[in-house]
């Protein structure tokens, strides 16, 4: 499929609300043209009707839950040979904030479903397309939760680990192109997330939480600027420069081949 829009099209999943919604609403204003991914139809005909009358874009909705296998299946091969698509944000997400011993194997499961396997999947069916055609640009959501851990978030943040070290490696893979691959780490955002995972917004520090627009903004700021990782909260560049130093330094710093000098005392 191809397209006349010289912007192409943008596939946005968890678009219905949230972080999906916003990104679909200023990539419209921008332009681009649309395909929409969520398990809710009636928000998706809705959002579709309104972008389609503001911005007179061309907006495909495709429902589907992507914990099921079947329905990410269709969503894949749909996208897969799409060379009208030059940007997917791999958005949607799910949680479930609870101690894992207190959470269901079935929520657990659902959590990786979504925020690791759909990831993971519908990138391999749109990167291929961008290599050959050396343009494209991908936009994972991970989380600061992907380096840290609360009592209450092993599972969510062992999703959120695997897709900031995934989206490193595949920035390390297409180094040199002209393809562009983005992880986004919010914080505490206002989204459905927290009342799905049964913590409500209103249980935590007011002033912590940042709109779903401004999030966004920040996020397209970064990607605007060549950002690899782009924090939207985190004000002091330099925290940020000083983990990546670590992170590197750390790695370095294991290529010994031998038992550190702790382990060799007795």
């Amino acid at each position: 499929m191809k397209t006349n829009n010289e912007l192409g099209t943008a596939v946005v999943t968890g678009a219905s609300s949230g972080l999906g919604k916003a990104f679909a609403e200023k990539l419209a204003k921008k332009g681009y043209d649309l395909k929409l991914v969520a398990r809710r139809e009636e928000r998706l005909i809705e959002l579709a009707e309104n972008l389609r009358a503001k911005y007179g874009v061309t907006v495909t909705n495709y429902v589907a839950d992507l914990s099921l296998a079947a329905d990410l299946e269709k969503v894949a091969t749909a996208i897969q040979n799409d060379a009208s698509i030059t940007l997917l944000i791999n958005n949607a997400g799910t949680s479930t904030l609870a101690a894992s011993t207190q959470t269901s194997v079935a929520k657990q499961k659902e959590m990786v479903d979504v925020n690791i396997t759909a990831l993971m999947l519908l990138t391999n069916a749109v990167l291929p397309g961008f290599i050959a055609r050396n343009q494209g640009t991908l936009i994972n959501i991970g989380s600061v939760l992907g380096a840290f851990t609360l009592p209450i978030s092993s599972i969510y943040s062992g999703t959120k680990g695997f897709v900031v070290q995934y989206t490193r490696g595949l920035q390390e893979e297409v180094k040199g192109t002209n393809i562009k691959i983005q992880l986004v780490n919010p914080s505490i955002t206002a989204t459905e997330i927290w009342e799905v995972g049964g913590v409500p917004l209103s249980a935590l520090d007011q002033a912590a939480i940042m709109s779903t627009e401004d999030c966004v903004d920040a996020a397209l700021a970064g990607l605007e600027s060549g950002e690899l990782a782009t924090f939207p909260s985190v004000n002091n560049q330099e925290l940020i420069d000083a983990y990546e130093d670590a992170r590197i330094k750390l790695f370095t710093g294991s290529q010994t081949g031998k038992p550190a000098e702790r382990y060799l005392q007795n």
